[in-house]
């Protein structure tokens, strides 16, 4: 199972998170000062350091930590590609917030100075586990040894192994996060209608690198019109026109569209007008949702 297409083509935003978390990670890894990141009961509410709050929101605290957790953010790019970067930056947000206070809460509820939330951004890691949940389907099932297994249980294992990464430190911030990511889904004071200003939106793909994932530019294309609706909406840019009498999209292609969370017969479209380039496909179904 995977995210999508490959790299962080449409994904800038998820780009920007990885970055940072490895950086952060490497960084206090390399002074020897990982086991110093975290947050406690005094670091918030006696002796508050506002750097250490931050640092501890992305820097991972060991390197198998950091090798889960960015595999997992890594994959679950594929919401940023379904959602648009604008409300994506505002779902980090809210994830992030909300399992702070929320794990402040706790720590605040037990006054116990040796409890310490483990440094990560463990909130936005598992709030996507909600998403995953609800909206990405099975594509494969299989059994080994007798037990039932799909193409999301790696995700699942993957999640499972960072949330007992570090035990009680781990735990919580993970519950905090799937909190966080069910009360964005209930659409909690209208939060899934929010959306940030552009100038701010558009701030990772100024300053990120170029996508490694983009798809090359094409040859022999001009601007034609869509007479095909995808999702209710008609969509007008410079994609190849469909080849009368060409090759059907294959079902690989279109069960990775439907793994991102379009509907089968938008990504059959899509995959014909884009003469099955999945890239090219994708942006013509995110262009459509954007309209």
């Amino acid at each position: 199972m995977n995210g999508g297409p490959s790299g962080f083509n449409n994904a800038p935003v998820t780009r920007g998170i990885i970055v940072a978390s490895a950086l952060f990670t490497v960084f206090f890894g390399l002074q020897g000062r990982s086991n110093k990141l975290g947050f406690s009961y005094l670091d918030i509410f006696q002796k508050p350091l506002l750097w250490k709050i931050i640092v501890s929101t992305y820097a991972f605290t060991s390197t198998p930590e950091m090798m889960f957790g960015l595999y997992l953010l890594y994959y679950f790019r594929v919401f940023e590609r379904q959602i648009g970067s604008n409300k994506y930056t505002v779902f980090i947000l809210f994830s992030l917030m909300v399992s702070f206070f929320l794990g402040s809460g706790t720590l605040a509820l037990f006054k116990d100075p040796s409890a310490l939330i483990t440094s990560g951004p463990y909130g936005l890691i598992f709030s996507s586990f909600v998403p995953f949940f609800f909206d990405i389907p099975v594509s494969t099932r299989f059994r080994v040894f007798g037990f039932h297994f799909s193409d999301k249980s790696f995700i699942y294992l993957a999640g499972l192994q960072l949330l007992l990464s570090s035990w009680k430190r781990s735990i919580l911030p993970g519950i905090c996060g799937i909190i966080a990511g069910s009360l964005y889904r209930l659409n909690i004071c209208y939060i899934r209608r929010a959306k940030l200003p552009d100038f701010i939106a558009s701030l990772f793909s100024r300053v990120s690198w170029p996508s490694t994932g983009s798809p090359p530019p094409a040859t022999g294309i001009r601007s034609v019109p869509s007479t095909t609706s995808y999702a209710g909406r008609q969509v007008e840019r410079n994609y190849p026109s469909p080849v009368v009498g060409s090759v059907g999209p294959s079902d690989e292609s279109i069960a990775t569209l439907v793994s991102m969370g379009f509907d089968q017969d938008s990504a059959r479209q899509a995959l014909v007008q884009a003469r099955n380039d999945v890239n090219v496909a994708t942006n013509i179904l995110l262009e459509a949702q954007s309209h």
